[in-house]
């Protein structure tokens, strides 16, 4: 019996058949130049080449090379993503990309013992993470799912802690620091390079009390300076890496009434991000504000569209703010439901990103807190 197929449609499928049968012909790709990976590697995808480390011993050994970092240091270019844990499961993070609207599920650590920790800070693709009285700190890398404990210092576990980092240089291959500063006016500060605590000191004693530093709201590094935001007095208290000198930054709150306010660094610009209500009666307004430095006051840039303001007010939510060079990232909860909304500082744009793109399960879980972090799968700790 004779084929249906037309000479045309024959030729075709034997092509496809002949690609198909070459599409991994050794005698083909073993040839193909080592470096040129390399080249095409870095300019993949940052979940692509995440996935290709477990595709075989030689992929991981050139993926993690020197020579592909250098590559992957130049020509990666991508936004910060949101990195978050869940209160049922503290074990278990999940990873939000923006730029693909996707998330992504990891796990915290693989320890023996039964460890609960939270992230508190992040620099580059590391993230610091901490126990739950400050006793112990760790940093990580979550793509590649990376921890290590830091050496232990013995005055660690002061009250009232939060946790700011820098890179030495340039990039992480210069070595990060990482500041822990107590609401009592000490801190100490740790050095990667050196792996230990190589310095620690006191506020001056004129600007140490009282005070009060909102921990909800995370540290941010801007031109030299990192910046914690204070409940009491109001404004921020900032640390010189060179010089090593404190100051107080007055800065008067927007609103009398402003609950949930959070600083984020956008850019080299210092952003307040917060729920405003003019008086006890009316709705609150979810605001971005900008630092204006030679006045020291804060100048509105946006408020949050109405009808989700509305909609977060009648549920009584809570809310984490955090940003990272032109993207706020705003994480509300209210009850066992969660939302996330993104708002680019460039273009003025408001996202709320859709719960049905949430990992399964995660939509109904609360949020034990948040951070952003650049995924970079050769940043090492």
């Amino acid at each position: 019996m004779e084929s249906d197929e037309t000479p045309t449609r024959k030729v075709r499928r034997n092509k496809l058949s002949l690609c198909s049968s070459n599409e991994m012909s050794p005698k083909i790709w073993g040839k193909f130049p080592e470096d040129l990976f390399e080249v095409v590697g870095a300019r993949l995808p940052i979940v692509t080449v995440f996935r290709f480390l477990s595709v075989s011993r030689k992929w991981n050994t050139m993926l993690t090379s020197h020579t592909f970092r250098e590559r992957y240091a130049k020509l990666s270019i991508t936004q910060p993503w949101f990195y978050t844990i869940t209160e049922n499961n503290v074990n278990t993070a999940a990873m939000y990309d923006p730029s693909s609207n996707k998330w992504h599920r990891s796990k915290i650590h693989s320890f023996q013992e039964k460890l609960v920790i939270f992230p508190i800070a992040s620099v580059g693709g590391i993230v610091c993470f901490t126990n739950d009285n400050h006793t112990r700190l760790f940093v990580g890398n979550p793509l590649t799912q990376t921890l290590k404990e830091l050496p232990f210092w013995s005055n660690m576990g002061w009250s009232g802690v939060t946790v700011g980092m820098w890179m030495n240089g340039k990039s992480l291959s210069e070595g990060y620091k990482i500041l822990y500063f107590s609401c009592n006016g000490r801190y100490i500060i740790f050095d990667s390079i050196e792996n230990a605590w190589y310095k620690s000191g006191a506020m001056p004693a004129s600007m140490s009390l009282p005070l009060i530093l909102n921990m909800r709201s995370q540290a941010i590094f801007v031109k030299g300076c990192l910046y914690f935001m204070c409940s009491i007095p109001d404004g921020m208290v900032s640390y010189n890496i060179l010089s090593g000198i404190w100051n107080h930054i007055l800065v008067p709150n927007p609103y009398t009434f402003n609950a949930d306010r959070f600083i984020v660094e956008c850019g080299g610009r210092i952003m307040l991000v917060g729920s405003k209500v003019r008086d006890l009666k009316s709705c609150a307004s979810i605001c971005i504000w900008e630092l204006e430095k030679t006045t020291l006051q804060w100048k509105e840039v946006d408020t949050m569209p109405r009808e989700w303001c509305m909609e977060l007010y009648r549920k009584n939510t809570n809310m984490i703010g955090v940003g990272n060079e032109d993207l706020i990232l705003m994480w509300f909860r209210f009850g066992k439901m969660n939302m996330l909304v993104t708002y680019d500082v460039s273009k003025k744009e408001w996202l709320q990103v859709s719960r049905s793109t949430l990992p399964r399960g995660m939509a109904h879980q609360r949020i034990g807190c948040g951070i952003t972090f650049y995924p970079c799968i050769t940043a090492t700790i």
